[in-house]
């Protein structure tokens, strides 16, 4: 039940507007003895950390300082301190004071959506729902599902999950029913099909989100593969070039990679999408720290494909979408076309704390192959094309703009 803003079973993709670097499962022992004493250097002196200084010892006077003073608070303080919020507290304190725009404390939910949609995996049983006339209507089945394998279809209504009424229910409500049935367990789902009430055995599993939309077309004797990138979540580049393998095997002699709307992700998959294009002596980006800036190269010593490519951007395509584009741009003199991008030239980093919670701030600027900042400024198209529409006009192919000129231009190459 992803990959929809209707969706209930995730966040909006909004809240991954990041490049992510690097990610660890939790912080260490002495690692969280540290963020504690750093939290109230920013003013976040409210409690104790006993449970998590056992053991500890320092050298260093001003750290004994403040395990001291953590423990004067937890005898002294005229009320209950409850250490899990106050550890909250204090990782919110060290984020607030970065005053850093991408820097996030995602707690709960918020985490779980957070690093479900950067995995590109969720737990579900593989459909889209949203609300019609009062009813939960199924309006995807991904391939290979659960909900395929049991024989669930579009535009079946969602009645009952067991012997639970699920028509007076919302849709959260009714998703978080089927979560709670637990990983690989038998359940059914009755369904109202064409009039027809409907029983089938399901179970939630842990499946992989499609990101990855593609397509042919053909103009002026020319065969254009066609591949849009959703977000560049953990397993976007196997996706990728699955799906670019299977274009070619259809003949196309030129692509379009589509990443608007895309709000960025994992660098290391950027990193392996362009290597299918661009080679070891070839800079892809440049990351740059306090102290130093590297050069990222392709990682195949020969690309065999030599057919032309076109980016299509927009104002949301954001972070390793602009990271795809500027490398197409500037290396390979790629067309981009659209408006100009979001302009998001920094690297974050994530963690994730033993409470289940995850943070993310900024680690590096990233830099295009030949050394620019695009932060505020975007990635300029070389085509620029707005795309409008009608008041409640559907976005199709043939008055997609942006789509369009792309495939003209594609064609002169």
């Amino acid at each position: 039940m992803e990959n929809n803003q209707n969706n209930q079973e995730q966040e909006p993709k909004e809240i991954v507007r990041e490049v992510i670097v690097e990610r660890r499962t939790g912080f260490n022992y002495p690692e969280m003895i540290i963020i504690m004493l750093i939290a109230i250097l920013f003013g976040f002196l409210l409690g104790n950390i006993i449970s998590y200084t056992k053991g500890y010892s320092s050298s260093d006077e001003e750290l004994k300082e403040f395990v001291a003073t953590y423990e004067d608070i937890v005898n002294n303080y005229y009320e209950d301190v409850d250490k899990e919020q106050l550890l909250d507290a204090g990782i919110k304190g060290m984020i607030n004071y970065l005053d850093d725009p991408y820097a996030t404390y995602f707690e709960g939910e918020s985490s779980a959506a957070f690093n479900e949609s950067l995995e590109g995996t969720y737990q579900g049983i593989g459909i889209q729902v949203t609300y019609q006339e009062n009813n939960k209507v199924i309006t995807t089945v991904f391939d290979n599902s659960p909900a395929a394998k049991a024989g669930l279809q579009v535009n079946d209504i969602i009645v009952k999950i067991d012997d639970e009424d699920m028509t007076l229910k919302s849709l959260d409500q009714t998703v978080e029913v089927i979560k709670s049935k637990g990983e690989n367990k038998d359940f059914n789902i009755t369904v109202n099909r064409n009039g027809e009430e409907k029983t089938v055995t399901v179970q939630v599993t842990t499946l992989s989100l499609p990101q990855i939309t593609s397509n042919i077309y053909e103009q002026e004797n020319k065969k254009i593969g066609y591949l849009k990138i959703e977000i560049f979540s953990s397993n976007i580049a196997e996706q990728f070039e699955s799906a670019l393998k299977e274009l070619e095997e259809e003949g196309i002699d030129r692509l379009i990679i589509d990443v608007r709307d895309n709000p960025g992700g994992y660098l290391t998959q950027t990193t392996d999408i362009l290597s299918l294009f661009m080679s070891k002596d070839q800079v892809l980006y440049q990351l740059q720290t306090k102290s130093d800036t590297e050069k990222v190269y392709g990682t195949k010593k020969k690309v065999d494909r030599d057919y032309p490519v076109a980016v299509i951007i927009n104002q949301e395509s954001a972070s390793a979408a602009e990271i795809l584009a500027a490398a197409f741009k500037e290396n390979l003199n790629s067309e981009i076309v659209g408006v100009k991008s979001y302009g998001k030239g920094t690297v974050q980093k994530t963690d994730d704390l033993e409470n289940g919670d995850t943070i993310k701030y900024t680690v590096q600027k990233w830099l295009t192959p030949k050394g620019n900042w695009i932060n505020e400024e975007g990635v300029a198209p070389t085509q620029e094309v707005e795309l409008e529409l009608a008041e409640g006009e559907t976005l199709t192919d043939e008055n997609d703009t942006q789509l369009q000129k792309a495939i003209e231009v594609i064609c002169q190459k």
